[in-house]
């Protein structure tokens, strides 16, 4: 057994330093999640007729579909953001790269907040708008590696996947506070004045918590096992070249284990928004309050996941998850559909149920499926290419769906499916709880 994963006495001194990288990978995310999500829900409501104001003009509809699909076009930068902070973080250490790409996705979201219209720079607003979005899409793409790693690797023995669980949960608080943060906005000014000018508030309120999770991640040390990959000179001269030649499965088995918990959390993160308030004709302030409200079911059931992970495996805790998506995935939308915002709570929150328990114990699960010197890579890589192939372009696909079928219950038949990829995707993963994280894994 390495001296990484030895039986020792937690001393106060590591008792400590644990918290400060569960604090710091917990509020780094939030932060980078809170910026994307804002992005994600503001493309349902606002950005169409602001951005795209020709095509809103002649059809609404087909508007609303082309915002989302920005949404999905950062999430093709993605690979690109996990290949480069994952082959510098598995050289340079996973703090730089996390410090980094919380800058990088702060500075992107405020200009966000600053964009011109296209009433008032014509076509150059909506290039403008996709390039900050793809920054945005490389930034998360380093993002998630990183903090899960750190995490992980912190974790006393027993306890991977619950330690794991705290960056999964920087999900939901980024979408709680997202919701959250565009209703109060609505409440004070008015829908007509958020409409107007109130939308880009929520932008530039990235520069602050950019700047509290900046101070946070800089106090957290480096991972004790990278630290030992640099004593020891174990790792390859070129780690993504070996991650493809030796852990191609590993990378694709990774990308679709999360297609469905992806693709079903940006039904609640954006879609769900849009449709009720603007479909269903619900108000929308009603509707970002009911949102954030079910999401913390997101938020505690991660943790649960993460809990059960070590209790159960990490494999089993996924299986109960998506099961749960699978057999929801349908009904679910009949009672959305009652515009009863009691009955939409309900929905959204036993979608939650299903979604935490598939997002607790994928941090340890992923950590689990690679070897140290390429793992940041593995990781983040596989983790994008997921979201490539499951929310990235969700929220577009269900308003075309929408558009061409007029049933929502067809949406939930293409939830339904991709969830059964996921979950044969996870069956046949190998259960590694507790093996030895260190250089003779």
């Amino acid at each position: 057994m390495s001296s990484t994963t030895a039986v020792v006495p937690v001393s106060a001194e590591r008792r400590r330093e644990q918290r400060k990288v569960l604090a710091g990978t917990l509020v780094g995310t939030s932060i980078e999640w809170y910026d994307f999500f804002i992005y994600a829900q503001a493309a349902g409501l606002v950005l169409g007729p602001l951005f795209f104001a020709p095509v809103a003009k002649e059809n609404p509809g087909l508007a609303t579909i082309i915002s989302f699909a920005t949404i999905g076009i950062s999430f093709l930068f993605r690979p690109l953001g996990a290949i480069v902070a994952g082959h510098l973080g598995d050289r340079l250490g996973r703090k730089k790269m996390l410090v980094l790409t919380l800058i990088l996705m702060g500075a992107s979201t405020a200009l966000i907040g600053v964009l011109p219209t296209y009433a008032q720079i014509g076509i150059a607003a909506p290039i403008m708008l996709m390039l900050l979005r793809v920054l945005q899409g490389f930034s998360a793409g380093g993002e998630w590696g990183g903090a899960a790693l750190m995490a992980v690797e912190h974790a006393p023995k027993g306890k991977r996947s619950w330690f794991g669980a705290f960056p999964q949960i920087g999900v939901p608080i980024g979408m709680i506070l997202a919701t959250a943060v565009l209703w109060i906005i609505q409440q004070v000014i008015g829908q007509q004045a958020f409409l107007e000018w109130g939308w880009r508030l929520p932008f530039l309120f990235s520069i602050a918590l950019v700047f509290v999770g900046w101070v946070i991640r800089r106090a957290v040390e480096e991972s004790p096992i990278f630290a030992e990959l640099q004593a020891r000179k174990a790792e390859s001269s070129a780690p993504l070249g070996q991650l493809f030649k030796k852990n191609t499965k590993e990378v694709v088995l990774a990308a679709l284990i999360f297609i469905s918990n992806n693709a079903a959390g940006y039904l609640v993160i954006a879609f769900f928004i849009s449709y009720l308030s603007k479909t269903l004709g619900l108000p929308m302030p009603s509707v970002l309050l009911t949102t954030a409200l079910a999401s913390f079911g997101w938020l505690i059931f991660t943790l649960v996941g993460g809990y059960l992970g070590d209790k159960w495996g990490r494999k089993r805790t996924f299986q109960v998850g998506y099961t749960i998506i699978l057999l929801w995935a349908i009904p679910m939308w009949f009672l959305i559909d009652s515009k009863d915002l009691g009955l939409y709570f309900i929905a959204a929150f036993v979608l939650t149920i299903g979604l935490g328990l598939s997002y607790g114990p994928q941090a340890a699960l992923y950590a689990e499926m690679f070897p140290p010197h390429i793992r940041y890579s593995g990781v983040s890589i596989g983790y994008a290419l997921g979201t490539i192939l499951g929310g990235a372009f969700a929220p577009m696909i269900s308003e075309a769906i929408l558009k061409s079928t007029g049933q929502s219950w067809h949406i939930g038949v293409y939830l339904a499916g991709i969830t059964i990829i996921s979950l044969i995707a996870v069956s046949v993963v190998k259960e590694r709880k507790d093996a030895d994280l260190g250089v003779s894994a």
